[in-house]
């Protein structure tokens, strides 16, 4: 195998008697660690996998043993998001990850309405070459995101092997290994309760195509969703009351805290999409914590700390980042308010 990403890898395996009868996709993909199955099922469609000399183009053909098979990688194509200089906040970094505090406002993939400005376009300009190749692309490879108004931590693979490892760990939702989720949020109002779970299924909102909903019931087009919240500290004043809660995602679907803290009743504060309809109760507030709320112009949700298991060294890491300032001076002036031990 070459350590050279900008030449051709290649690999050379002769089948034993286990592999009798096995499809060459599946076969390749338990006897190659750093390729995903997709991206060994691109190559043997792409004429890059020979079976005694003789290409091979069906990822079902089956394995007999004694097989001598040989597939080769191509060095990693430019990617279509073009570099841009934007500056990232680093916390920690390494030959197979990154790990940064993503800011308000930066949308993480190209979409059709983000073209450009986005994460993946920083990255490609940060890590330059140091991207190994993601499905034969040079591309970081993103396993998790954040709303593009949501700020926090988040990790990103450089490479194959890291990318496959690290979206395991987010697939198995931490039920197995370390990974943990923990958000920071300014909710509407006080849980009757410190602490709970919230189990509701999400779904696409019937009625907003921008939304997800909670929807239940047999017919329903859902997917399990968990999330866990804890009362940090309860802020009140003359006709309004605030929460400060951590929340910890068990399952990580799209807009999960968001939705979740709205169906019961707290939405998360300045939230253009869930909370809505609490618009008008920051007229209630004194006039220094309107004008904050008003001036968020996005929802009080922050990602707060991020652990997994390192996938080269299996080490447990854990990272945070601290509140964004217009969060921070939220918290800070809300301190007056605390009403927590009443």
């Amino acid at each position: 195998m070459s350590e050279n990403p900008e030449e051709t890898e290649h690999w050379q395996f002769t089948a034993g008697e286990e592999a009798a009868t096995q499809r060459l996709d599946v076969f390749l993909a338990a006897s190659l660690a750093d390729l995903s199955r997709t991206r060994i099922k691109q190559l043997i469609l792409a004429g890059e996998v020979t079976l005694g000399g003789r290409t091979i183009s069906e990822p079902k053909h089956r394995v007999k043993p004694g097989d001598a098979i040989c597939i080769n990688k191509p060095p990693p194509v430019d990617p279509t998001p073009q570099p841009e200089a934007i500056p990232l906040d680093i916390l920690y970094e390494d030959e197979h990850l990154i790990v940064l505090n993503k800011p308000a406002g930066m949308v993480v993939h190209p979409a059709p309405g983000a073209p450009d400005g986005t994460l993946v376009n920083a990255l490609i300009h940060h890590c330059k070459n140091s991207l190994s190749g993601i499905g034969g692309v040079r591309r970081p490879g993103i396993v998790h995101r954040l709303d593009k108004d949501t700020t926090g931590v988040m990790v990103v693979a450089k490479s194959e092997y890291a990318h496959n490892h690290l979206a395991a760990q987010f697939a198995d939702h931490g039920r197995t290994g370390p990974l943990k989720r923990n958000y920071l949020a300014f909710v509407w109002g006080h849980h009757q309760t410190f602490s709970g779970a919230i189990d509701a299924p999400l779904g696409r909102d019937p009625r907003n195509r921008l939304k997800q909903a909670v929807r239940k019931g047999p017919n329903q087009q859902s997917r399990h969703a968990i999330t866990h919240f804890q009362t940090i500290s309860r802020y009140s004043g003359k006709g309004w009351d605030i929460a400060k809660v951590q929340c910890r995602l068990e399952t990580g679907r799209t807009h999960q805290i968001r939705v979740h803290m709205a169906h019961v009743g707290h939405p998360v504060i300045a939230d253009p999409l869930y909370a809505s309809g609490f618009a008008t109760k920051a007229l209630t507030l004194p006039d220094h914590l309107m004008h904050l709320v008003q001036s968020l112009g996005r929802q009080a949700l922050h990602a707060a700390e991020l652990g997994f298991e390192h996938p080269l060294t299996g080490e447990e890491m854990m990272f945070s980042a601290p509140l964004p300032p217009d969060m921070a001076e939220l918290d800070k002036q809300l301190k007056p308010f605390d009403c927590s031990l009443n």
